[in-house]
């Protein structure tokens, strides 16, 4: 019986992996015309308030989004039977993110009155709270933890084709930054829409319970924290560089992060299929999951090395066809970055997919946190100085010291996914 659930979770899983890149393939065409479109019209300058605008969104997005991406989407796969703890999920994690919203308004007010460049650009300011809001309300989580990642994923991909339209007729010159934000907010906002009609149609509609939504707060708090210090060496490296640079260093740091980052999404579904996989098999079958997260390790590290390569060995290329004139400047922090894609894809297994299924969440906070704090202090120290290149560098070293200490973690800990798998052995 379990040989033939596990052949069974298997199929399932890699056809959510073929699936998810199907519609991949379509989402990778968007930055291939989007980036070097935006790149050349807004011009380094009204490029790096866009990017820094966008990463300050991140902030405010990761506010109100919690931690419910990680922590509601594990609810979901283990209770995905029931409809009405569903319904209680969907109920409560809505009722959470709209008070966090509330939160998230005053801190945006009081950010934009102290930095120059949002005071300069109030428009632009809040297109990107607006944006942050909008996407923060998408119902991934959900059908992400019914292993049903198709639906989510061809809707927004049905949004960004139509706001790609949208940003060649209305987007001119490099005073039309906000409207950037403008038309990707309004596009996630109907991809959400969409996404909570679909899921009510399917589960009763439940007002939320106070006790439910601190509940709901408390669950997603950990995964909160992990992905609110996993934005200091991610998200918000762009933030932080512009405290410290003028716009058309943010704007080189951002294209050669935004390219490097492309070639990471390639790996992206077999990323989202695992978790839900993972998290199911953790309870249920042990040694299932070892074996699958070994083989996910493999296939993820194999692919971020071929991919990685390509980016390192092919830099000025990849500069003048995202970027095009006037970005040479950007070359040298996109080979830095490079090695960021082997790098995030191996912590991603060890981590989001091996430790926290498995109820790891303490060391894996203790270890992004860390980096967090390594990532932030490089960046105080380099960027000043050395601008783009200086937070290119701290952005790689924080990341490989999240990447060896879960495996050596993982090792001396004997929770090593290659160990319990070759020993048979259980949690």
């Amino acid at each position: 019986m379990v040989g033939r659930l596990s052949h069974f979770f298997r199929r399932a899983m890699i056809q959510n992996i073929l699936a998810l890149y199907g519609v991949h393939v379509a989402n990778y065409l968007f930055p291939l015309l989007l980036v070097p479109y935006l790149a050349r019209v807004l011009g380094p300058k009204e490029w790096g308030l866009l990017a820094f605008t966008q990463a300050f969104g991140g902030y405010l997005n990761l506010l109100v989004e919690y931690g419910f991406g990680l922590s509601a989407t594990r609810e979901v796969a283990q209770w995905r039977d029931s409809l009405r703890r569903r319904a209680e999920l969907l109920a409560e994690v809505l009722a959470a993110k709209g008070a966090l919203s509330l939160l998230t308004l005053g801190v945006a007010l009081g950010v934009g009155n102290l930095i120059p460049a949002f005071r300069d650009h109030p428009g632009v300011l809040w297109a990107g709270v607006f944006w942050a809001l909008a996407t923060a309300y998408s119902p991934a989580w959900y059908f992400q933890g019914l292993e049903r990642m198709r639906l989510m994923a061809s809707l927004e991909v049905g949004a960004k084709a139509l706001v790609l339209g949208f940003i060649f007729l209305w987007v001119k010159g490099p005073g039309d930054a906000w409207k950037v934000l403008a038309l990707q907010g309004g596009a996630s906002l109907l991809a959400s829409a969409i996404g909570l009609y679909l899921a009510y149609r399917e589960v009763p509609f439940l007002l939320p319970r106070v006790q439910g939504v601190l509940g709901a707060l408390r669950q997603g708090w950990s995964m909160f924290f992990f992905r609110g210090a996993v934005s200091f060496y991610t998200l918000g490296n762009t933030f932080i560089l512009g405290l410290f640079a003028p716009p058309q260093a943010v704007g080189y740091y951002a294209g050669a992060e935004k390219i490097s980052k492309a070639f990471l999404g390639l790996l992206s579904p077999v990323s989202q299929a695992l978790y839900p996989r993972l998290s199911h098999l953790a309870r249920s079958a042990p040694l299932e999951a070892a074996r699958l997260a070994r083989l996910g390790v493999w296939t993820m590290g194999l692919g971020g090395a071929i991919l990685g390569l390509g980016v390192l060995a092919l830099a000025p290329f990849w500069v003048r066809l995202f970027l095009g004139e006037g970005y040479e400047a950007a070359v040298l922090p996109l080979r830095i970055l490079a090695l960021l894609v082997p790098l995030i894809a191996l912590s991603n297994v060890l981590g989001i997919q091996w430790m926290l299924p498995f109820g790891l969440d303490r060391p894996f906070n203790a270890i992004i946190v860390g980096a967090g704090l390594v990532n932030l202090g490089l960046a105080v120290l380099l960027a000043p100085h050395l601008q783009h290149v200086g937070m290119a560098l701290a952005v790689v070293i924080a990341e490989l010291g999240v990447t060896l200490s879960m495996w050596l973690y993982l090792r001396r800990r004997g929770k090593d996914p290659f160990l319990l798998a070759a020993s048979g052995g259980g949690r």
